[in-house]
């Protein structure tokens, strides 16, 4: 079935894509934010993911797509990086729209935060020679810390949000990393990670989804707030 993870990535997208629509949510509005959100997380995972390939920290399963590379990753790869940040901006905005007050008080936030980075950078320095633990957790602990800084209001409201994506993470991850089908999507050097799975999923996905989507959402932010900014002080 060398269509799976392209059916994965479409399915994941297609929802959200028409629901952009929404005379309520009105998602694409944020098409512009979005756009360079994903642009700089891109810059940054996609170089990550091919080096990693490169190196065999991880691979792909050529059963399961349909053979086009690009700076040797499937294009389905690429597409990831598109699609699930759209499938899951799309749902924190959504869910922030019809739940408004989804939010976690901020010194809550901040001590999530802080006990976050503490726990991930505790693991990252008894872990530094498995490199896909310690590049993931390294990542994740300074985005943490950027986003405690410059936008702590997001962090109360994604914590939250996240706990809801992680539902289709795991069946999408899931998926990709060999439940219910006979063999893996992805399949990862166990050497290079804590070897802790969730189901079939590496623990370490878990704090990689979760930086994927703060970032590409602390880009958003920020891209529009700063367009406010302007706009008022245009009108005064």
């Amino acid at each position: 079935m060398n269509y799976l993870y392209l059916l994965l990535n479409l399915g994941s997208l297609s929802v959200p894509f028409l629901f952009s629509f929404h005379p309520k949510l009105m998602f694409y509005k944020r098409w512009k934010s979005l756009f360079i959100g994903l642009l700089i997380s891109m810059s940054i995972f996609i170089p990550w993911d091919i080096i990693f390939t490169i190196n065999g920290i991880w691979g792909f399963n050529q059963d399961y797509f349909l053979g086009l590379k690009i700076f040797s990753l499937p294009i389905e790869e690429w597409l990831f990086f598109i699609c699930i940040p759209y499938a899951c901006t799309f749902t924190h905005y959504a869910l922030l729209y019809y739940f408004p007050n989804l939010k976690l008080p901020q010194t809550t936030a901040k001590t999530i935060s802080y006990l976050l980075i503490f726990l991930l950078l505790i693991i990252s320095i008894y872990n530094s020679s498995k490199w896909y633990t310690f590049i993931n957790f390294v990542l994740a602990t300074i985005l943490i810390a950027i986003v405690i800084k410059k936008n702590p209001d997001l962090l109360s409201s994604f914590y939250l949000t996240f706990l809801v994506m992680l539902i289709p993470f795991f069946i999408v991850n899931g998926i990709l990393t060999g439940s219910f089908i006979s063999n893996e999507v992805v399949w990862y050097n166990n050497s290079e990670n804590l070897n802790i799975r969730l189901f079939t999923i590496p623990i370490e996905d878990t704090i990689y989804a979760f930086s994927l989507i703060l970032l590409n959402l602390f880009i958003m932010t920020r891209f529009e707030n700063e367009r406010k900014l302007s706009i008022s002080a245009s009108h005064q």
